[in-house]
């Protein structure tokens, strides 16, 4: 049985995170080239940092943290749910932001999805909403679980 892995994304990983992201069954891209290559670079790094589960040498997963203290995306292959690599994605994430100085971290997520129940099962506060479609949660480093 193979095994998940994780390590920081690189720029060879975009194209497939891309695909990745534009699979899922839940919050969706209304807009596809809204999220540009442009824009998944710069997150790698200069903006904030990334990271992929991977199993068996494939990508099942990323995360990305933003600079600003938000999490900027976190998916997982639809196929692939269920394996934990989402809880793990988005463990890195969360020490990364709490490890460069924020005590709270930030995200929206669509509401009444699997994406919603995910994170106020991981410990998050859930608050209102975003706008008609995203509610937005938060994490502070008092209420973290690990």
């Amino acid at each position: 049985m193979s095994v998940l892995t994780f390590r920081r994304a690189v720029e060879a990983d975009i194209a497939t995170m891309m695909r990745l992201r534009l699979s899922v069954n839940e919050n969706k891209l209304s807009n596809p080239s809204s999220v540009t290559h442009a824009m998944c670079s710069d997150y790698l790094d200069r903006l904030g940092r990334a990271w992929v589960a991977e199993l068996a040498g494939e990508i099942v997963g990323f995360s990305y943290a933003a600079r600003d203290g938000s999490i900027w995306a976190l998916f997982v292959d639809p196929g692939r749910e269920g394996l934990g690599a989402g809880k793990q994605l988005l463990r890195f994430a969360v020490a990364w932001l709490f490890e460069i100085g924020h005590d709270e971290i930030r995200l929206g997520t669509e509401a009444n999805t699997r994406a919603d129940r995910f994170y106020a099962a991981q410990g998050w506060t859930r608050g209102e909403m975003k706008d008609d479609v995203e509610v937005w949660y938060r994490l502070r480093r008092s209420d973290r679980r690990d």
